[in-house]
């Protein structure tokens, strides 16, 4: 499963990327406005620091200046990725702006349905809300799973990009259930990455370490 990180800021974005375990960033207008900076500056520095899909949001409600803000986003740089909702709007701009070749992230999904036509539009990824769906008692990774099976029925070429991850074991579970691509906040990633128990494993190990002979610690000396 590929790893996007769901942030606008650049240095938890250089911070994570260190680690060669970022595949794409996702960004929307909520991050983009805690960033503090013009959103152009911004997109164009994370493009520069992750070599990968970059989701960038339109912000309009209307279908023809939603596609005029695609135009803009894609124009930024060639791994620029246009997020459009899922509402009516959203879908009659899906269908103009793949017809150009724009690469896009179809978000705010809530249904297989919408999935399901979005993924007939040519939507390049779907994004559906596992988190959000959670808090409602709907099962979010039983959403994915609906549309792995879907996607797979019909050859669709579009990957499915599992958002809202509250938590790692939401990651996990979209994981398990066929999500192609996860988008993570930074504080989701610390907690997949840390563990009390590895910690606690690793002090002992090297109190032991510790313990030994000089003499038998020539290796890195």
């Amino acid at each position: 499963m590929k790893i996007f990180i769901d942030t606008a800021d650049v240095d938890e974005i250089r911070k994570y990327a260190k680690l060669g375990i970022l595949d794409g960033v996702t960004t929307n207008p909520a991050l983009i406005a805690k960033s503090g900076r013009d959103i152009k500056d911004v997109l164009n520095e994370i493009a520069s620091i992750v070599d990968g899909p970059v989701s960038g949001e339109v912000v309009s409600l209307d279908a023809d200046s939603m596609v005029r803000e695609a135009r803009i986003l894609a124009k930024l740089h060639d791994n620029m990725v246009v997020k459009l909702p899922a509402n009516l709007a959203g879908f009659e701009a899906l269908h103009r702006v793949s017809a150009e070749g724009i690469k896009t992230n179809f978000t705010l999904v809530y249904t297989s349905n919408q999935a399901l036509l979005a993924a007939k539009l040519g939507a390049t990824f779907v994004s559906p809300f596992v988190g959000r769906l959670d808090v409602t008692s709907t099962g979010g990774s039983e959403l994915v799973r609906e549309m792995a099976t879907i996607f797979k029925n019909y050859e669709f070429e579009t990957q499915i990009l599992a958002a809202s991850m509250r938590t790692a074991v939401y990651v996990k579970e979209a994981a398990l259930a066929g999500a192609h691509v996860a988008t993570i906040p930074p504080n989701v990633l610390s907690d997949m990455i840390n563990s009390e128990l590895s910690d606690l494993a690793l002090k002992g190990f090297l109190a032991e370490w510790d313990a030994m002979p000089d003499e038998n610690k020539t290796l890195f000396k």
